[in-house]
């Protein structure tokens, strides 16, 4: 008999591409007149993003048809390239800097994010790892220390660009893995304490760090000041109501609120499309965590598990933390919001994840198919007790 073809999730492919599909909507929405009057052409940004969307896809079919499991061979090579493509940014003349911060290496018509591929080859890494001593991972000097060491030269690496945001989402994807590969809470417990005071020092030996906490405690006071995009952004929502101003009708879009074709997209979404529109991607994201999860765990080996797992995870860190800036809920971080925000970087290698786990979908139904049958040809048929007699 023949194999049958994979069967991914359909509900998790269509909710994917409809995020991304709608995400290139805002995206020219919050950029076109902006994008005119700066750059002459209301089409750039949509452009760019609408290039990295089908480059995106490009790189989720293959994911979706090399599968999942070629990426255990990847886990170092992708690790190390990460690591030099961090050093690299942090070159000067290589790295591009960008309102303080290098983070971005610009070759002719392409610039790429180094942060955002690491993030991605973490969640790949660790997977193999946890997977490969997962009978070990409760000990604390082979499951727990040399995560943690990897992580500390990321979280450096990152922080020197600097970047907080994705330093942060690489300590929440470990503990994240971590804690569900088995590693004693204790651990992950005492390491989150014992980096607070890490962090503190981080934030209050930086200016721009420490505007970003008061602008969150009080974007009010601070109103012109280091408040003023989280206050433009509050308006921004606030003035959506249930049902919107209309696509591309919002205001704050008009030289009012930075950002707000990337970081503050989210907050565009609310002003134009109200609490139904914000509604609608809440669904979409919990509609990917929903069958990402449920792929994870149908997984038929660890390494599926823990990778389906770090992937959704990703999603759902970078989706909640950055809707929770634009609603003023927590500090910024300059996260994006997962295959919406403009950004070329992070949409691929987001897409290429993507794929990655509709792979896991796959093999994961296929799996469930070959127990079922498994059961049906060792229990033959089921007898009802009525037959007739022979």
């Amino acid at each position: 008999m023949t194999e049958r073809r994979p069967s991914y999730d359909p509900l998790l492919l269509a909710a994917v591409l409809t995020l991304v599909g709608f995400g290139l909507v805002m995206v020219y929405s919050a950029s076109a007149i902006t994008a005119q009057d700066k750059l002459g052409d209301s089409f750039f940004f949509l452009k760019r993003q609408s290039a990295a969307a089908g480059l995106g896809l490009f790189g989720m079919a293959v994911a979706m048809k090399l599968g999942y499991r070629r990426m255990a061979r990847l886990a170092y090579p992708l690790l190390i390239v990460s690591i030099i493509l961090l050093v690299v940014v942090l070159i000067p003349g290589l790295g591009t800097t960008v309102g303080g911060a290098k983070r971005w290496l610009r070759m002719p018509g392409v610039s790429l994010q180094p942060a955002e591929v690491t993030k991605v080859a973490w969640v790949i890494y660790l997977a193999y790892s946890l997977a490969k001593k997962r009978d070990k991972v409760k000990h604390f000097s082979i499951g727990f220390v040399p995560h943690l060491g990897l992580a500390a030269l990321l979280v450096v690496l990152c922080m020197l660009e600097p970047d907080f945001g994705s330093s942060v989402a690489l300590l929440f994807l470990m503990f994240v893995m971590l804690f569900a590969a088995g590693a004693k809470l204790s651990y992950i417990v005492g390491m989150v304490l014992a980096a607070i005071p890490f962090a503190y020092v981080a934030i209050a030996s930086s200016p721009y760090r420490m505007k970003r906490i008061t602008a969150f405690l009080d974007p009010w006071a601070n109103r012109q000041g280091s408040g003023y995009q989280v206050a433009e952004s509050l308006m921004s929502i606030g003035s959506g109501g249930l049902t919107g101003l209309g696509l591309g009708d919002g205001r704050q879009k008009l030289f009012f609120l930075p950002e707000a074709h990337t970081d503050f997209i989210f907050a565009i979404i609310g002003e134009e499309l109200g609490l139904i529109g914000v509604g609608l991607v809440i669904t979409l994201y919990g509609i990917v965590i929903w069958r990402g999860l449920r792929a994870a765990l149908n997984a038929s080996e660890a390494f599926g598990t823990y990778l389906g797992l770090g992937v959704v995870s990703l999603i759902a860190f970078q989706a909640v933390t950055n809707m929770a800036v634009a609603m003023g809920a927590v500090p910024t971080k300059g996260l994006t919001l997962p295959f919406i925000s403009y950004g070329g970087s992070s949409l691929v290698m987001l897409m290429g994840a993507a794929g990655l786990l509709l792979s896991i979908s796959a093999t994961a139904e296929t799996g469930a198919r070959r127990k079922a049958k498994a059961v049906k040809t060792q229990t033959g048929p089921i007898s009802t007790g009525l037959e007739a007699p022979a």
